[in-house]
């Protein structure tokens, strides 16, 4: 008895263009035990084939043909109550945003409990005792604390661990992983992959994996079954989809992966003799006492300079300060002390009146491409919009300007009308990033900004960062957990531990011999695919 059998299913959206096919006569077969990853280009319907496997179909989607059944049951027809009780037990779902799906007015333990309670548990200790079990099974030590906390109190990667942590929470027999580690630094990544490879052995759960990670992939998956534009492209063992006997679209996504394709250091920019472009000095950042919580240091002492039209790179654990520092540096966030100086600006001591001008030349492109767009606006207008706001264009220059800096991002005129809800979340990242790019900044802060891309995107993505680097001198910050990509594009890092630089130099120097334990558990963690064993 397979735990998932997926029969000839075909997935479409209603939209004001009409039907648009999303998911197109696919099959999908997982055995207890056995995991299967997903795999493909942004929009390639890997989630929509994913949520309508277990009968839980995206707003505006429609099953047009096909069966799907979990275990012995077939849930194609089921609905209401009766697929809730089915899908409480049999799936566990990790969602691809934590933003997005944990309630911002509940503590994170209750959350976590609620799946407990629905299905009969009901003294409150022992809820609590297994939320505090499962959140340190997850990787998040200070359960206690943690479940007391709300989302807007927890780094993105905490809540997703916390998601994960509700997800196995009764050992479901199979665990739909949504792109689950994709905002999650490889240490924890590893731990999480670890804990759901675990609870597949222990419970001989079936795994549907999610992923735009081949790297990920390659290391955890049985069979891999490769989506373009909603049809199956590939469906095998990882030594045929990854050793040159796939077809020619799956050898592209493969040759761009850079988990599978050690990526050369980037080749050092000419440094001018110009005063630097950042100055990072003594930063500390402490989040006070409340509700009898300790106050916590999320940021403890951080120097770095940045030259002018270089990429630095800061990188450590979800939870580590590296996005509490970006929002400093962008003036956001306020600075319990020290200072940071952005395009001769201190971020630390900006007023209400001067905000305006300073982010005309410094930049954002925020970790979520979910939450930080306009969902009323077009992608046209929501790139424009910061062209008229700074008085850089009127109105229907703005939108041939944003119309150009679309194309830049793989986003051609048919994307110009839709609505961020109308896009997949790789297509709404490069919607922020040529947002961010339109009023011509000298500094842009990069908060994950390819973690939601898949690795041909990606690619296109970072060659468009280094090219307009060069042609406009940019100064650009690089906050990711994709060490691979760190690589590549930066020039210098600062390795973070618990809002400490405990490493900081030129990016091969510290890749090549590091000096931090801490440094080289991060390197070690990086996905290992012995690559030599497949005819590549």
């Amino acid at each position: 008895m397979s735990a998932l059998e997926v029969r000839d299913l075909v997935v479409g959206y209603e939209t004001r263009r009409g039907r648009v096919i999303a998911v197109d006569g696919i099959d999908i077969t997982i055995q207890p035990g056995e995991t299967v990853a997903l795999v493909g280009e942004t929009g390639s319907g890997k989630t929509t084939a994913a949520l309508a496997s277990i009968g839980l179909l995206p707003q505006g989607a429609k099953l047009l043909r096909g069966s799907v059944t979990l275990g012995r049951t077939d849930i194609t027809r089921l609905r209401g109550k009766r697929l809730e009780r089915l899908l409480g037990k049999e799936v566990g779902l990790i969602p691809q945003d934590p933003t997005a799906s944990l309630d911002p007015l509940k503590p994170i333990g209750w959350q976590i409990g609620e799946v407990l309670r629905i299905h009969g548990e009901r003294s409150r200790d022992r809820i609590d005792e297994e939320v505090h079990v499962l959140l340190e099974r997850v990787g998040l030590a200070d359960a206690k604390r943690i479940a007391q906390s709300y989302p807007h109190e927890l780094s993105g990667g905490q809540r997703q661990r916390a998601l994960i942590a509700g997800a196995v929470a009764l050992r479901p027999a199979l665990i739909v992983a949504d792109e689950s580690t994709s905002a999650l630094d490889v240490t924890v990544q590893r731990r999480v992959l670890d804990l759901i490879d675990e609870i597949r052995r222990e419970d001989r759960s079936g795994v549907l994996l999610v992923t735009h990670d081949l790297g990920v992939a390659a290391e955890r998956a049985d069979r891999i079954i490769v989506l373009r534009h909603g049809v199956v492209e590939d469906d095998g063992p990882i030594d045929v989809i990854l050793g040159g006997r796939a077809g020619e679209y799956t050898r592209t996504l493969v040759a761009n992966a850079p988990a599978l394709n050690t990526p050369p250091f980037r080749d050092p920019l000419p440094l001018t003799d110009a005063e630097p472009e950042i100055v990072v000095k003594g930063l500390v950042k402490r989040f006070g006492a409340q509700r009898g919580k300790d106050a916590v240091a999320a940021v403890n002492d951080v120097s770095f300079t940045v030259a002018r039209g270089t990429t630095h790179a800061i990188v450590g654990e979800s939870g580590s300060g590296k996005s509490t520092i970006a929002r400093i540096l962008m003036g956001f966030e306020s600075a319990t002390s020290g200072s940071a100086v952005v395009a001769g600006r201190d971020a630390t001591t900006l007023a209400r009146g001067e905000r305006k001008e300073f982010w005309r030349h410094a930049q954002y492109v925020y970790q979520s491409p979910y939450a930080s767009l306009d969902p009323t606006m077009s992608v046209l207008d929501i790139v424009a919009e910061p062209l008229i706001r700074f008085g850089i264009a009127d109105r229907r220059a703005a939108r041939v300007q944003a119309a150009e800096l679309l194309h830049r991002v793989a986003l051609d005129e048919r994307y110009h009308d839709r609505r961020p809800r109308e896009l997949s979340g790789g297509q709404r990242q490069r919607v922020a990033i040529a947002r961010a790019l339109a009023p011509n900044p000298r500094v842009v802060i990069l908060d994950e900004p390819v973690s939601a891309l898949d690795v041909t995107v990606q690619a296109q993505i970072l060659d468009l960062l280094e090219e307009l680097q060069r042609e406009r001198g940019l100064t650009y910050v690089f906050i990711s957990h994709d060490l691979a990509v760190v690589r590549r594009l930066s020039d210098t890092v600062t390795v973070l531990r618990r809002g400490e630089a405990v490493e900081q130099g030129p990016v091969r120097s510290v890749f090549e011999d590091p000096q931090h334990e801490y440094t080289q558990a991060l390197l070690d963690a990086i996905p290992r695919v012995v690559l030599d064993l497949f005819e590549i």
